[in-house]
């Protein structure tokens, strides 16, 4: 669980993304993350660009933990990222969606 006083790690705004990203994300409905999503970014040195292995249901939510810590990496670093998806339209839904 997010402890107490950092439940303020459950809202987009509060990960340091630049105002367009979070108005986009909040203009798809997403405004904040669940418990399992803040608890994942907040693991070791994920945010570093150390590993993360995590695992949840279908539409559970973690592709939204992956386009955070790909986000944040690629906008602090100025450095590329590849993002391995399952299926083509995946893929051209994502390539739409992050453009």
């Amino acid at each position: 669980n997010v402890p107490e006083d950092q439940v303020d790690k459950l809202l987009l705004a509060s990960w340091g993304l630049p105002k367009a990203v979070v108005e986009k994300y909040h203009s798809l409905g997403v405004v904040q993350m669940f418990e399992w999503q803040a608890e994942c970014l907040m693991l070791g040195q994920v945010l570093e660009g150390k590993n993360l292995v995590y695992s949840a249901p279908t539409s559970a939510g973690k592709t939204l933990v992956a386009e955070l810590l790909i986000l944040k990496r690629v906008l602090e670093t100025h450095k590329k990222a590849l993002f391995i998806l399952p299926f083509v339209s995946v893929a051209k839904e994502k390539k739409c969606y992050l453009q």
